[in-house]
């Protein structure tokens, strides 16, 4: 039988609705806000990764008169309880998306292509890391440049690494 949400022992990682995060966020001494129901609202609703500003518009719309300020502190006690994370994507600003949904992801230099990894290329890395060095890897946070396979075909890359 499943814990209820916020129960002792239940992480807010493992919430999979809206009312479940907030269930842990007040059982951690938190408020669940107008704000904070929409900004989770518009992670649970979003097909992709999306930045700050994105995530602020969406949340203006259905609570206007948010600042960006309340923005980022939800962003930052949500990611505290381990219910969103953000990745680095390229040169742009930073990206948000639950971590339920986290990935790795590739991006060609050439064309801006973005590729979403699967975490098992990482294990092998992770291992090796952790064996050798000690050091646990998050592979979500930070993209891997490199070349698509389009502009691969075009032209030899110059910095590609074989990982055979």
């Amino acid at each position: 039988m499943s814990k209820p949400p916020g129960a002792a022992g239940t992480s807010a990682t493992d919430a999979s609705t809206v009312d479940d995060v907030l269930a842990s966020v007040r059982a951690r001494g938190g408020r669940a806000t107008p704000s904070r129901r929409a900004l989770l609202e518009v992670l649970f609703n979003a097909d992709g990764h999306l930045t700050a500003e994105e995530l602020a518009a969406a949340v203006e719309a259905r609570v206007p008169g948010v600042n960006m300020s309340t923005i980022y502190r939800n962003l930052d006690d949500l990611q505290r309880l381990g219910v969103v994370v953000h990745s680095h994507l390229g040169h742009g600003p930073a990206t948000y998306q639950l971590a339920s949904s986290a990935h790795a992801h590739f991006i060609c230099d050439n064309c801006g292509a973005t590729v979403e990894a699967p975490d098992k290329l990482f294990q092998g890395l992770a291992r090796t890391a952790k064996a050798k060095l000690g050091f646990s890897i998050d592979p979500h946070h930070f993209a891997i440049l490199g070349r698509c396979a389009s502009c691969s075909a075009v032209a030899t890359p110059a910095r590609a690494v074989d990982l055979s």
